[in-house]
C-alpha cells in the first residue's frame, strides 16, 4: 500500500507505476491552462498595464502550479481520480479570471489563497493517504465542530447579515467552512457504526420499524445545530448545507426514505417557527417570495442578479462587456450572475455541468470504495460540494432564498477555497485506496 512515500514499489498484483499513469490528467490540465490563458489575455487590453500584467502572471503561475501537483503525483505513484483535479482547475481559473475582471485586488488575494489551497491539497494527499484512520476520531470531530460553530456567536464579526467570521487582523476565518468537513467525517463514522440498527430499527409501530433514542440523537442534534445557525448566526445557507448533507448521508447508509421525509419535516417545522419568532428569517423569506416591493432595499440584490442573468442571453455580453458594478457582493454571493451576464446561458450551463461531473466522479469513488466508512465519506463529500453549488445557484436565480455562501472554487474566499481543497484531497485519497484495492 502507498504510505505517503514517493516512488513506492509495486505490491503483489499491482502494475508498476510510471509517469504515464497520470497522462490523461496532464492533457486535461493543458486544456485548462489554455482556457485560463485565453481568459487573462482577453482581459489584458482593457486593464492598466500593471494590473493586466499581474493577471496574466497569476494565470500562468496557477497553471504551472496545477501541473506541478500532477507531476508530483506522477512521481509518487499516486492513483487518485484523474478527472477531479482538471475540473477543479477549470472552476478555479474561471473564478480567478472573473475576480480580476471584477476587482483586481480580490483577484490577487484569490491567487494567493489558490496557491495555498494547492499546497494544502498536496499535504493532504501525502499525510492522510491512509484515510481509514480518520474513522477512529468521530467524537473529537463532533466536539471540535461544536466549538468552532460557537466561537463566531460570541467573538464573530458580522458580514452580509451573517455573524460567521473570526477576525485575526491579517486575515479572517470562517469556521463553518471547515466544520462541514468535520460533519461529514463524524457522520461517516457514526453511520458506519450504527448502520444496522438505523436500517432495521429496534422498535415496531404497526408496519413501521424505528431506531431507538440513541440512534435518533444525531438527527435531533443536526436539526438543532442547523436551527441555531439560522437563528444566531443568521446563516441560512450553511444551515441548509449541513442538514441536506446529513439527510443525503443517512439515506445513503440506510436506503430508507423515511428518514429523509422525517428530517425535511423537522426542518420545515423548525424554519416555520423561526419565521414566526425571528424578524430576520421572516424578511429573507418575504424577499424570496416577492422581492419587488423591496427593490430599493433588501430585495435589490436578488433582483439585480435576475437582471444580470437575463441580460446575458445565450452567449453573454462578452468578458468585460457586462455591468457587474450593479451587483452587490458580486465577488462572493453573485459571481455566478456575473458569469451568466458575460458568458451567457452557455457559460453558466458549462459551470453547472462541471459541478455535475465532479459529483458524478465522487459518487463513482463512493461506489468503488473498499469499506463503508470510505464510501459514506465519499458520498458525503460529493453531496456537500454539490449541494453547496446548488444552493447558491438556486439562490441567485430565486429558486431558493438567496444565501451568503460561496460557489465552490469560484467565489472569492480563502476559508472556502482551502476547505474545498481539503475536501478534494480527502476524496482523492479514497479514490487512490479504492484503485489500489481493485488492482491487487
Amino acid at each position: 500500500m502507498y504510505s505517503g512515500n514517493c516512488r513506492r514499489k509495486a505490491g503483489p498484483g499491482v502494475a508498476p507505476l510510471t509517469g504515464a499513469d497520470r497522462l490523461p490528467e496532464r492533457k486535461l490540465l493543458f486544456w485548462a491552462g489554455i482556457y485560463a490563458a485565453a481568459g487573462m489575455l482577453a482581459l489584458y487590453p482593457a486593464m492598466p498595464f500593471k494590473t493586466g500584467f499581474t493577471a496574466v502572471i497569476a494565470g500562468l503561475v496557477t497553471t504551472i502550479a496545477f501541473f506541478l501537483v500532477n507531476l508530483y503525483w506522477s512521481y509518487c505513484g499516486y492513483r487518485g481520480d484523474l478527472f477531479l483535479l482538471p475540473i477543479t482547475a477549470v472552476l478555479s481559473t474561471t473564478g480567478l479570471v472573473f475576480l480580476f475582471r471584477l476587482e483586481p485586488a480580490y483577484g490577487i488575494r484569490q491567487f494567493v489563497w489558490l496557491l495555498a489551497g494547492l499546497a494544502v491539497l498536496v499535504l493532504v494527499s501525502r499525510l492522510m493517504i491512509d484515510f481509514r484512520f480518520l474513522s477512529d476520531y468521530k467524537y473529537i470531530y463532533a466536539l471540535a465542530g461544536i466549538v468552532a460553530l460557537l466561537l463566531p456567536i460570541f467573538f464573530g464579526k458580522e458580514q452580509g447579515g451573517a455573524k460567521s467570521w473570526l477576525d485575526f487582523g491579517l486575515f479572517q476565518l470562517q469556521p463553518a467552512e471547515f466544520v462541514k468537513i468535520l460533519v461529514v467525517l463524524f457522520l461517516a463514522g457514526f453511520l458506519t457504526e450504527n448502520k444496522a440498527v438505523l436500517t432495521a430499527g429496534t422498535r415496531s409501530i404497526g408496519w413501521l420499524t424505528l431506531p431507538g433514542l440513541r440512534e435518533w440523537g444525531p438527527l435531533a442534534a443536526m436539526w438543532g445545530v442547523s436551527l441555531l445557525l439560522l437563528i444566531f448566526q443568521r446563516d441560512l445557507g450553511t444551515a441548509l448545507i449541513y442538514f441536506s448533507t446529513f439527510l443525503a448521508m443517512v439515506y445513503t447508509a440506510t436506503n430508507r426514505i423515511f428518514y429523509v421525509f422525517t428530517g425535511l419535516g423537522l426542518f420545515v417545522a423548525g424554519a416555520a417557527a423561526c419565521f414566526h419568532f425571528f424578524g430576520h428569517v421572516r424578511t429573507r423569506v418575504e424577499i424570496w417570495l416577492n422581492p419587488w416591493p423591496y427593490i430599493e432595499t433588501s430585495g435589490y440584490q436578488v433582483l439585480q442578479s435576475l437582471f444580470a442573468i437575463g441580460s446575458g442571453g445565450l452567449t453573454g455580453a462578452g468578458l468585460g462587456g457586462g455591468y457587474p458594478g450593479f451587483l452587490p457582493a458580486v465577488h462572493t454571493d453573485l459571481i455566478f450572475s456575473a458569469i451568466c451576464e458575460e458568458m451567457g446561458l452557455l457559460g453558466g450551463t458549462g459551470v453547472i455541468i462541471l459541478f455535475m461531473i465532479f459529483v458524478y466522479r465522487g459518487i463513482k469513488i463512493a461506489l468503488s470504495s473498499r469499506d463503508e466508512f470510505a464510501a459514506l465519506a465519499a458520498s458525503g463529500f460529493s453531496a456537500l460540494l454539490g449541494l453547496q453549488a446548488f444552493i447558491i445557484i438556486a439562490g441567485v436565480t430565486k429558486l431558493l432564498p438567496l444565501t451568503g455562501i460561496t460557489l465552490p472554487f469560484v467565489s472569492y474566499g480563502g476559508s472556502s477555497l482551502v476547505a474545498n481543497f481539503i475536501l478534494l484531497g480527502l476524496l482523492l485519497n479514497i479514490s487512490h485506496e479504492a484503485r489500489e484495492f481493485h488492482e491487487t
